[in-house]
C-alpha cells in the first residue's frame, strides 16, 4: 500500500507537503504513512481514493484495476 500511495503521488507531481494539506495534517504525519511507520487509518483511505478516482482495493494492493 505504501508504494501506492507514493506512486499516485508523484505520478501527480506533488509534494507530501501538498497531499498533507490536503488531507488537513503535517507532512511529517504524510510521511510516516508512506513508509509505512504509521498505519492510513481508514477516513485517510478513503480521501486518498476520493483524490486519485481509485478504489480503495487499489490503494491497499488487493487489485491492479484503478
Amino acid at each position: 500500500m505504501y508504494r501506492r500511495i507514493r506512486e499516485l503521488r508523484e505520478d501527480r507531481d506533488m509534494t507530501q507537503k501538498e497531499i498533507a494539506q490536503m488531507l488537513g495534517m503535517s507532512q511529517t504525519g504524510y510521511s510516516k504513512y508512506e513508509t509505512g511507520e504509521n498505519d492510513v487509518p481508514t477516513q485517510i483511505l478513503i480521501q486518498l481514493a476520493r483524490f486519485y478516482h481509485t478504489s480503495i482495493d487499489y490503494l491497499l494492493d488487493q487489485t491492479d484495476e484503478k
